[in-house]
């Protein structure tokens, strides 16, 4: 988890600004490290949105999760624009909202004309309440349970069936229920690898999530025997924060072949689904593929291939989840205690850490820094940015080259959309952050920051404890 800048960088925050903004080619935010209007403003801060992130954080506290809302809608436009460009046929892509899943999240991806893919009862209910379309709602997950797959029936959405038992069991609902039928899509496993971390590859044929490719034919069959089971198409997801375009060209053309053969047992299938994975940019090094580029490559795969099986276009669909929303947000912490030990490091304690961002200590994930209200100062330490939980595990950045930082400095950590939030926990019992959404210099509340209150407003305490 090592951060280093190159030698010749002589600042400690502006290099991380968009270097495209004046040009004919579009800025494709998970190619940046900040949001597509960061900048720096005349007191040597910060901004982003129209918004200084040091008064942000006088306003709302720290930590907060900042996120720029013109960053969040170019991705979405992007993804739409682009898959309008280069496929014929129709199209829809879906917001993998497990990334973050709250309201006003969900109704701006909904104002894009995207939909939405969800995970649980809980995404599938926020997406709902926020306004989405069920029409343009897809249920996930390798176990689902009866209410969840109760709810989304009563609520119009389609499912993506991942395994047998739950074939079986909206089955026996659908009877219980006297409803005619409900829209299904099949899960299956590729078997394609792809280079990235070992928990976030689904594609490959271990994997919990998916039917095995070789019971495809037994499930097509016991499908078409089902008048109550609508099914309209597959799905596949390969894994995340991926970088190389082969593995989805390769996972478009096999998956045009399932199309091939569920005609073989009489259905129809007429959607196709592609899952998600694009990476961002978290650190300088990488490199992902522009989300042009990305659909681009999947949209003349599929053509090609159904050209070549001699089978119409099908809906295809994409599930990106990180490449939409997490360039869009930082993570604004202020900065207190430091610790060096001679020959060895310094540590700098922020207020937040694991229970805010648990991807370092989970995934080993590496992130880039800047100290907000000194945008444009030398760099002149290395240090180790630390959290403030009682776990020596709690490390944010290892080795992060800064300016000469102390107490009350606002330390922004870029790239935090993804997986943020939505694996935040109270780990030490720490009450989680607020967010806020940010655009045209106007900064709106859109989580609040949790209270001590809410902490034990849950908890119980038996009549014999209670004092």
């Amino acid at each position: 988890m090592v951060s280093t800048h190159p030698a010749e960088v002589q600042n400690a925050g502006t290099q991380y600004l968009p270097q495209r903004r004046n040009t004919s080619t579009n800025i494709s935010p998970n190619q940046e490290l900040l949001p597509l209007t960061a900048k720096v403003n005349s007191n040597d801060n910060l901004e982003i949105g129209g918004c200084d992130v040091t008064t942000l954080v006088e306003q709302f506290g720290s930590p907060l999760y900042i996120l720029d809302e013109a960053t969040l809608r170019t991705a979405c436009q992007q993804y739409r624009d682009s898959f309008k460009k280069y496929y014929p046929g129709e199209s829809q892509v879906l917001y993998a909202s497990k990334a973050w899943s709250c309201l006003a999240v969900c109704a701006m991806i909904a104002s894009e004309g995207l939909g939405i893919d969800v995970v649980s009862g809980g995404e599938l209910y926020t997406a709902l309440t926020a306004g989405m379309s069920p029409e343009k709602i897809y249920l996930h997950g390798n176990n689902k349970s009866r209410a969840e797959l109760t709810l989304a029936i009563e609520s119009g959405v389609t499912i993506v069936v991942d395994n047998w038992y739950e074939l079986h069991t909206l089955v026996e609902i659908l009877k219980a229920m006297s409803v005619p039928s409900t829209r299904i899509m099949l899960r299956l496993t590729p078997g394609i690898e792809c280079h990235t971390h070992e928990y976030i590859r689904t594609g490959h044929l271990d994997s919990k999530f998916g039917f095995d490719p070789n019971d495809l034919g037994e499930v097509f069959e016991f499908v078409s025997k089902q008048p109550t089971l609508n099914c309209v198409g597959v799905h596949a997801h390969i894994g995340s924060q991926i970088f190389e375009r082969q593995p989805h060209q390769d996972l478009g053309a096999v998956m045009v072949q399932w199309l091939r053969d569920a005609a073989k047992y009489g259905l129809n299938l007429t959607e196709l689904n592609v899952g998600g994975g694009l990476g961002i940019k978290y650190v300088e090094s990488d490199d992902p593929p522009s989300i042009e580029e990305w659909v681009k490559a999947i949209c003349e795969v599929v053509q090609a291939a159904c050209a070549a099986e001699n089978l119409p276009l099908p809906k295809l669909l994409s599930e990106p989840g990180r490449s939409l929303i997490a360039p869009a947000c930082v993570t604004a912490y202020t900065i207190g205690s430091s610790k060096t030990i001679p020959e060895i490091r310094t540590y700098v304690a922020i207020d937040g850490g694991m229970s805010d961002n648990p991807r370092p200590i989970t995934y080993q994930s590496v992130y880039r820094a800047v100290v907000a209200n000194k945008l444009s100062a030398p760099i002149t330490e290395t240090v180790t940015i630390a959290g403030k939980h009682c776990e020596s595990g709690d490390i944010l950045i290892k080795n992060a080259q800064l300016p000469k930082t102390e107490a009350g400095d606002i330390l922004v950590v870029m790239g935090t959309g993804a997986y943020n939030y939505s694996m935040a926990s109270n780990y030490n019992r720490l009450p989680r952050p607020a967010a806020v959404v940010v655009a045209d210099g106007e900064a709106n509340l859109i989580l609040q920051r949790e209270t001590y209150q809410d902490l034990i407003r849950q908890d119980c305490l038996p009549e014999r404890l209670k004092s």
